[in-house]
């Protein structure tokens, strides 16, 4: 354990040095403005606010980077790619110092980070990986482990643990982290399939996250099948709603475990009530407050301390790590409503709170 601590500083203090190095020519300059003269400003491409959770962070990180003396520029492509690459031309054209991107499609906005550094802007990807380029740092929570703890859940919750019958709903096939979650939940899955203890019944990719595509695809698995599956193994909260929808026209809703991620208001109302069974809180009190702070950073041209290096297709770029939570109802209390992250009434509903 010593040497695992030691390599693990050695490889935030390398990271560090690296990330030093090569903001050295991209942002430093623009961002040597002297104190009180011009603003430090950050230009945010993020690709929706349609979702609440995304609302949250928008908040969260546009009120520790004013904090720290930056202002934030905020653009919502509404998950189109043209306009989210749109949105950080127009970044690039007003001079910002920092550019932070929640990509729609991490392989398209590789061209949005090469045309900021060509005009020696430093990016952040935030939350979801921008591939195939040159980034300066990725924030997040690790993907994989996500995929692993639902994963891990669902097998130690089915009726007969370690086996059963599932349906496999994934996210976005545009969104890297929708194949990171995979990845986790394989890691866990694989055994038990090879074993044949664990069935795949159905599975398919939801288009944009989308609950509509998710209940799809839920209705075509118990078109098939019938109601003959033990759990829905959702990617995130969205889709877990989208298969719950599907499972409530059968009448089976809280019959049949199903799997989430986000800690969506919905989502953990549908937990207290017990037609989802669990999600993983990604707690975006820590990831917002500290991509803001590594961006303000970044557009300084300061160092930064990274604990991981992630591989986006062109080489290992400089990450941050957060950790995540299950949540059941069991811990409800303890973990999104004692974070504040939830309130009682939003989960319980005020008759609830008030008795």
């Amino acid at each position: 354990m010593a040497k695992l601590r030691i390599a693990l500083v050695v490889l935030s203090l390398v990271l560090s040095i690296l990330i030093g190095i090569a903001l050295g020519s991209r942002g430093a300059s623009s961002a040597s403005t002297a104190p009180g003269r011009k603003p430090l400003v950050i230009g945010l491409a993020m690709d929706t606010l349609k979702e609440a959770r995304w609302q949250t962070d928008r908040d969260l990180f546009v009120r520790r980077a004013e904090s720290l003396g930056a202002t934030v520029l905020v653009q919502d492509a509404g998950s189109k790619d043209d306009t989210q690459l749109q949105h950080v031309d127009s970044f690039i054209s007003q001079g910002v110092n920092a550019i932070v991107i929640i990509p729609h499609d991490g392989r398209a906005m590789a061209e949005a980070v090469k045309r900021a550094h060509a005009a020696g802007i430093p990016v952040l990807s935030y939350d979801r990986l921008i591939t195939d380029c040159d980034l300066d740092l990725y924030v997040t929570f690790d993907n994989v482990k996500v995929g692993e703890a639902q994963a891990r859940y669902l097998v130690d919750h089915l009726p007969m643990p370690g086996k059963g019958r599932i349906v496999r709903i994934y996210g976005a096939p545009t969104d890297n982290n929708a194949k990171l979650f995979k990845q986790g939940q394989d890691n866990v899955l694989k055994p038990y399939i090879d074993r044949g203890d664990i069935t795949v019944l159905h599975e398919d990719w939801a288009t944009d996250w989308q609950p509509k595509v998710a209940k799809d695809i839920a209705n075509a698995a118990i078109t098939r099948h019938g109601l003959t599956f033990d759990a829905v193994l959702a990617s995130n909260d969205g889709t877990a709603g989208g298969a719950i929808q599907a499972l409530r026209e059968e009448k089976a809703a809280g019959k049949i475990l199903v799997t989430g991620q986000d800690a969506d208001a919905a989502a953990c109302q549908r937990i207290a009530e017990g037609s989802q069974t669990m999600t993983i809180y990604k707690p975006i009190k820590d990831l917002a407050p500290k991509a803001a702070e590594l961006a303000v950073a970044l557009a300084r041209g300061k160092p930064v301390v990274a604990n991981a290096a992630i591989a986006n297709g062109q080489g290992d770029v400089p990450s941050v790590l957060l950790k995540i939570i299950s949540v059941d109802k069991s811990n409800l209390d303890a973990t999104v409503i004692k974070d504040g992250f939830r309130t009682r009434a939003e989960i319980y509903g005020d008759a609830a709170v008030s008795k």
